[in-house]
Protein backbone atom coordinates (compact mmCIF):
# COMPACT_ATOMS: atom_id res chain seq x y z
CA UNK A 1 0.00 0.00 0.00
CA UNK A 2 2.69 2.19 0.73
CA UNK A 3 4.70 1.52 -2.46
CA UNK A 4 1.46 2.30 -4.46
CA UNK A 5 0.99 5.50 -2.35
CA UNK A 6 3.69 6.93 -3.29
CA UNK A 7 4.02 5.63 -7.09
CA UNK A 8 0.84 7.02 -7.64
CA UNK A 9 0.34 9.82 -5.26
CA UNK A 10 3.28 11.56 -4.63
CA UNK A 11 5.73 10.76 -7.05
CA UNK A 12 3.33 12.40 -10.12
CA UNK A 13 2.75 15.27 -7.10
CA UNK A 14 -1.01 14.74 -6.65
CA UNK A 15 -0.61 14.35 -2.63
CA UNK A 16 -1.96 18.26 -2.89
CA UNK A 17 -4.75 17.29 -4.79
CA UNK A 18 -5.67 14.69 -2.05
CA UNK A 19 -5.67 17.01 1.00
CA UNK A 20 -7.82 19.18 -1.00
CA UNK A 21 -10.36 16.61 -1.84
CA UNK A 22 -10.39 15.49 1.73
CA UNK A 23 -10.30 19.00 3.10
CA UNK A 24 -13.06 20.02 0.79
CA UNK A 25 -15.79 17.03 1.16
CA UNK A 26 -15.16 17.00 5.09
CA UNK A 27 -15.39 21.22 5.36
CA UNK A 28 -18.88 20.52 3.45
CA UNK A 29 -19.91 17.75 5.68
CA UNK A 30 -19.10 19.68 9.02
CA UNK A 31 -20.52 23.10 7.56
CA UNK A 32 -23.71 21.13 6.97
CA UNK A 33 -23.74 19.70 10.43
CA UNK A 34 -23.32 22.58 11.88
CA UNK A 35 -25.87 24.51 10.17
CA UNK A 36 -28.37 22.18 10.62
CA UNK A 37 -27.69 22.27 14.57
CA UNK A 38 -28.48 26.27 13.99
CA UNK A 39 -31.50 25.05 11.77
CA UNK A 40 -32.95 22.44 15.15
CA UNK A 41 -31.80 25.31 17.49
CA UNK A 42 -30.00 22.83 19.22
CA UNK A 43 -25.53 23.06 20.31
CA UNK A 44 -24.09 25.79 21.06
CA UNK A 45 -23.61 27.48 17.07
CA UNK A 46 -25.40 30.23 16.23
CA UNK A 47 -25.99 32.76 13.17
CA UNK A 48 -23.37 35.23 12.87
CA UNK A 49 -25.06 38.49 12.86
CA UNK A 50 -22.27 41.48 13.58
CA UNK A 51 -23.76 44.69 13.63
CA UNK A 52 -26.93 43.66 12.56
CA UNK A 53 -26.15 41.86 9.41
CA UNK A 54 -26.11 38.14 8.50
CA UNK A 55 -22.49 36.75 7.16
CA UNK A 56 -22.72 34.03 4.89
CA UNK A 57 -19.87 31.53 5.40
CA UNK A 58 -19.15 32.28 2.00
CA UNK A 59 -17.80 35.41 2.77
CA UNK A 60 -14.52 33.62 4.87
CA UNK A 61 -14.69 30.99 1.91
CA UNK A 62 -13.88 33.09 -0.47
CA UNK A 63 -11.05 34.97 1.34
CA UNK A 64 -9.75 31.26 2.07
CA UNK A 65 -10.28 30.44 -1.47
CA UNK A 66 -8.42 33.29 -2.84
CA UNK A 67 -5.72 33.26 0.08
CA UNK A 68 -5.13 29.35 -0.51
CA UNK A 69 -5.43 29.65 -4.87
CA UNK A 70 -2.43 32.38 -4.87
CA UNK A 71 -0.62 30.33 -2.42
CA UNK A 72 -0.89 27.48 -4.35
CA UNK A 73 0.15 28.74 -7.70
CA UNK A 74 3.40 30.09 -6.22
CA UNK A 75 4.49 27.29 -4.13
CA UNK A 76 4.39 24.47 -6.71
CA UNK A 77 3.03 20.74 -6.76
CA UNK A 78 5.76 19.99 -4.23
CA UNK A 79 6.64 20.56 -0.73
CA UNK A 80 4.94 21.30 2.58
CA UNK A 81 3.78 24.41 1.91
CA UNK A 82 1.57 23.18 -1.92
CA UNK A 83 -0.11 20.98 0.55
CA UNK A 84 -1.12 23.63 2.96
CA UNK A 85 -2.62 25.88 0.55
CA UNK A 86 -4.26 23.26 -1.20
CA UNK A 87 -6.05 22.68 2.12
CA UNK A 88 -6.79 26.09 2.82
CA UNK A 89 -8.12 26.35 -1.06
CA UNK A 90 -10.27 23.62 -0.45
CA UNK A 91 -12.17 24.78 3.12
CA UNK A 92 -12.36 28.29 1.16
CA UNK A 93 -13.78 26.40 -2.11
CA UNK A 94 -16.18 24.00 0.63
CA UNK A 95 -17.56 27.20 2.29
CA UNK A 96 -18.37 28.79 -1.03
CA UNK A 97 -20.12 25.97 -2.98
CA UNK A 98 -22.13 24.90 0.03
CA UNK A 99 -23.74 28.57 -0.75
CA UNK A 100 -23.53 28.24 -4.60
CA UNK A 101 -27.43 28.78 -4.74
CA UNK A 102 -26.94 31.83 -3.19
CA UNK A 103 -24.71 33.20 -5.35
CA UNK A 104 -26.75 31.72 -8.33
CA UNK A 105 -29.76 33.56 -7.10
CA UNK A 106 -28.39 36.20 -5.37
CA UNK A 107 -30.75 35.65 -2.21
CA UNK A 108 -30.63 33.48 0.50
CA UNK A 109 -32.20 30.36 -0.52
CA UNK A 110 -30.03 27.55 1.87
CA UNK A 111 -32.68 25.83 3.30
CA UNK A 112 -35.36 25.89 -0.15
CA UNK A 113 -35.97 23.67 -2.97
CA UNK A 114 -33.48 26.13 -4.85
CA UNK A 115 -30.85 25.05 -2.49
CA UNK A 116 -30.69 21.89 -3.24
CA UNK A 117 -28.00 23.27 -6.35
CA UNK A 118 -25.66 23.85 -3.97
CA UNK A 119 -25.35 19.92 -2.44
CA UNK A 120 -25.40 18.63 -6.73
CA UNK A 121 -22.64 21.20 -7.36
CA UNK A 122 -20.35 19.90 -4.14
CA UNK A 123 -21.41 16.33 -4.88
CA UNK A 124 -20.15 17.03 -8.72
CA UNK A 125 -17.14 19.08 -8.03
CA UNK A 126 -15.90 16.27 -5.44
CA UNK A 127 -16.47 13.30 -8.31
CA UNK A 128 -14.24 15.79 -10.99
CA UNK A 129 -11.81 15.79 -8.60
CA UNK A 130 -11.64 12.04 -7.69
CA UNK A 131 -11.81 11.31 -11.73
CA UNK A 132 -8.86 13.18 -11.69
CA UNK A 133 -7.19 11.75 -8.88
CA UNK A 134 -7.30 8.52 -10.46
CA UNK A 135 -5.60 9.98 -13.83
CA UNK A 136 -8.21 11.01 -15.93
CA UNK A 137 -7.21 14.10 -18.05
CA UNK A 138 -9.57 16.46 -19.58
CA UNK A 139 -10.86 15.54 -22.87
CA UNK A 140 -9.56 12.53 -22.97
CA UNK A 141 -6.15 12.73 -23.72
CA UNK A 142 -4.86 10.29 -21.65
CA UNK A 143 -5.86 7.92 -23.24
CA UNK A 144 -3.57 8.80 -26.67
CA UNK A 145 -0.25 5.97 -26.80
CA UNK A 146 2.74 8.17 -26.89
CA UNK A 147 3.87 8.23 -30.37
CA UNK A 148 0.13 10.06 -30.81
CA UNK A 149 0.85 12.36 -28.07
CA UNK A 150 4.10 13.52 -30.04
CA UNK A 151 2.17 13.81 -32.77
CA UNK A 152 0.57 17.52 -32.70
CA UNK A 153 -2.28 17.42 -34.93
CA UNK A 154 -3.69 14.32 -33.27
CA UNK A 155 -3.79 15.62 -30.15
CA UNK A 156 -5.58 18.92 -31.54
CA UNK A 157 -7.71 16.66 -32.88
CA UNK A 158 -8.68 14.54 -29.82
CA UNK A 159 -9.52 17.77 -27.71
CA UNK A 160 -12.03 19.29 -30.60
CA UNK A 161 -13.78 15.96 -31.37
CA UNK A 162 -14.22 15.13 -27.59
CA UNK A 163 -15.18 19.05 -27.14
CA UNK A 164 -18.00 18.97 -29.64
CA UNK A 165 -19.31 15.80 -27.70
CA UNK A 166 -19.18 17.99 -24.40
CA UNK A 167 -21.01 21.18 -26.03
CA UNK A 168 -23.80 19.09 -27.54
CA UNK A 169 -24.36 17.63 -24.46
CA UNK A 170 -24.44 20.78 -23.13
CA UNK A 171 -26.61 22.03 -25.58
CA UNK A 172 -29.35 18.70 -25.21
CA UNK A 173 -29.83 19.94 -21.55
CA UNK A 174 -27.09 17.27 -20.37
CA UNK A 175 -25.37 19.18 -18.12
CA UNK A 176 -24.01 16.72 -15.83
CA UNK A 177 -23.15 14.08 -18.29
CA UNK A 178 -21.07 16.88 -20.07
CA UNK A 179 -18.95 18.08 -17.28
CA UNK A 180 -18.30 14.61 -16.77
CA UNK A 181 -17.79 13.87 -20.23
CA UNK A 182 -14.49 16.59 -20.21
CA UNK A 183 -12.98 13.63 -18.11
CA UNK A 184 -14.33 10.69 -19.82
CA UNK A 185 -15.44 11.74 -23.37
CA UNK A 186 -17.38 7.87 -23.56
CA UNK A 187 -20.30 9.89 -21.05
CA UNK A 188 -20.39 13.04 -23.32
CA UNK A 189 -20.29 10.74 -26.41
CA UNK A 190 -23.37 8.65 -25.12
CA UNK A 191 -25.26 12.52 -24.13
CA UNK A 192 -24.36 13.61 -27.76
CA UNK A 193 -25.83 10.93 -29.12
CA UNK A 194 -29.31 10.68 -26.99
CA UNK A 195 -32.40 12.64 -27.30
CA UNK A 196 -32.22 16.38 -25.75
CA UNK A 197 -34.16 17.30 -23.05
CA UNK A 198 -37.53 19.01 -23.85
CA UNK A 199 -36.73 22.32 -22.79
CA UNK A 200 -32.88 22.28 -24.24
CA UNK A 201 -31.52 24.90 -26.58
CA UNK A 202 -31.16 21.72 -29.20
CA UNK A 203 -34.51 20.63 -28.93
CA UNK A 204 -36.05 24.15 -29.44
CA UNK A 205 -33.83 24.42 -32.63
CA UNK A 206 -33.84 21.19 -34.17
CA UNK A 207 -37.43 19.54 -32.60
CA UNK A 208 -39.34 22.21 -33.45
CA UNK A 209 -40.86 20.59 -36.48
CA UNK A 210 -39.95 17.18 -35.83
CA UNK A 211 -43.15 16.10 -33.21
CA UNK A 212 -42.14 12.46 -33.42
CA UNK A 213 -38.85 13.51 -31.92
CA UNK A 214 -40.44 15.89 -29.54
CA UNK A 215 -43.05 13.46 -28.33
CA UNK A 216 -40.06 10.70 -27.58
CA UNK A 217 -37.78 13.42 -25.88
CA UNK A 218 -40.66 14.35 -23.81
CA UNK A 219 -41.69 10.92 -22.86
CA UNK A 220 -38.38 10.00 -22.01
CA UNK A 221 -37.78 12.61 -20.29
CA UNK A 222 -40.29 12.08 -18.42
CA UNK A 223 -39.63 8.59 -17.25
CA UNK A 224 -36.20 9.24 -16.44
CA UNK A 225 -37.27 12.04 -13.89
CA UNK A 226 -40.03 9.78 -12.12
CA UNK A 227 -36.71 6.81 -12.09
CA UNK A 228 -34.38 9.42 -10.63
CA UNK A 229 -36.03 12.04 -8.94
CA UNK A 230 -36.92 10.50 -5.80
CA UNK A 231 -33.53 8.66 -5.26
CA UNK A 232 -31.42 12.01 -6.14
CA UNK A 233 -33.77 14.65 -3.50
CA UNK A 234 -33.30 11.35 -0.64
CA UNK A 235 -29.12 11.39 -1.16
CA UNK A 236 -29.28 14.89 -1.12
CA UNK A 237 -31.52 15.19 1.86
CA UNK A 238 -29.49 12.82 3.70
CA UNK A 239 -26.13 14.85 3.50
CA UNK A 240 -27.51 18.01 3.01
CA UNK A 241 -30.88 18.58 5.14
CA UNK A 242 -34.29 18.55 3.83
CA UNK A 243 -35.66 22.25 2.34
CA UNK A 244 -38.39 24.13 4.25
CA UNK A 245 -41.72 23.38 2.97
CA UNK A 246 -42.66 26.76 2.70
CA UNK A 247 -40.38 29.79 2.26
CA UNK A 248 -39.41 31.41 5.61
CA UNK A 249 -39.59 35.55 5.94
CA UNK A 250 -36.73 36.75 6.35
CA UNK A 251 -33.09 35.59 6.89
CA UNK A 252 -33.60 31.68 7.29
CA UNK A 253 -31.73 29.94 10.26
CA UNK A 254 -28.72 28.23 9.70
CA UNK A 255 -28.98 29.49 6.08
CA UNK A 256 -24.98 30.46 6.00
CA UNK A 257 -24.23 32.57 9.13
CA UNK A 258 -21.37 29.93 10.21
Amino acid sequence: MGHWFQQNIVEPGKLPLLLALSAFVLTFAITRMITRMIRAGKGPFRNFTPGGVHVHHVVPGVVLAVVGGFGAVASGQHGAAAGVFAVVFAVGAGLVLDEFALILHLDDVYWTEEGRRSVEVVVLTASLVLLVLAGFSPLGVDQLSGEQQQNRLGVVLTYVVNFAFVLIALFKGKARMAVIGTLIPFVALIGALRLARPASLWARRFYRRRHRARARAVLRAYHHDVRWVGPRRRFQDLIGGAPDKTPLPGPRPGGGGT
